[in-house]
């Protein structure tokens, strides 16, 4: 029987309805609350305590990006900020990202992780290139180095001297990228005892 697709609480702080409907496409069975703006966001009862997905329109005319809710843990929520344009590309992005398997993929995941990369990869680099995107290397090493080093921290419990050893790293390397990467150590410690 195969998986439901994951269910996430998202906030939309834009009045843009081709975002809200890009965004139902892509998180299907979500809960999305809408909002005008940040303030209106702020304004309302403090039932948004769980945001796993906040995306915010910013206009030409808006002053300095408006401070987040203090009730809200950046650490555990995907903060997408951007013009309309911006938005559209990066939810291009991700709806590429989490596209539906096709045969050529199938293909791939019987092959090795590098041929199974090498296909996801190529499809993630040319949305971002029709979306007139720049510097991939970084968001690209960045996107794939925080989940190997959670599954890494994961797989040793917690222990960052393991887990150095495991992904071939100094130590003190380790501690910076997990501080770089915002890779929160109670959470990665509390799934490794639970999948234990």
């Amino acid at each position: 029987m195969p998986a439901s697709p994951p269910t996430y609480n998202i906030v939309l702080l834009t009045t843009d309805p081709a975002i809200h409907a890009q965004v139902q496409q892509i998180f299907m069975d979500s809960s999305i609350c809408l909002f005008p703006d940040a303030a209106a966001f702020q304004r309302a009862p403090s039932n948004h305590q769980q945001v796993d997905v906040l995306i915010e329109e910013l206009s030409d005319t808006q002053g300095p990006v408006a401070l987040r809710p203090e009730h809200l843990d950046l650490t555990q929520t995907l903060f997408i900020q951007g013009s309309r344009a911006v938005l559209q590309q990066t939810l291009t992005m991700i709806q590429t990202m989490v596209a539906p398997v096709g045969p050529q993929l199938n293909n791939a995941r019987e092959g090795s992780l590098e041929n199974y990369l090498e296909v996801k990869m190529g499809e993630f680099v040319k949305g971002m290139r029709n979306g007139a995107a720049r510097n991939l290397h970084p968001i690209l090493i960045s996107a794939v180095e925080r989940p190997l080093i959670t599954s890494a921290l994961q797989e040793t419990r917690g222990n960052q001297i393991q887990a150095a050893e495991l992904l071939g790293l100094n130590r003190n390397t380790l501690r910076k990228k997990i501080v770089n990467l915002h890779i929160p150590l109670k959470q990665t410690k509390l799934k490794a005892n639970r999948s234990a």
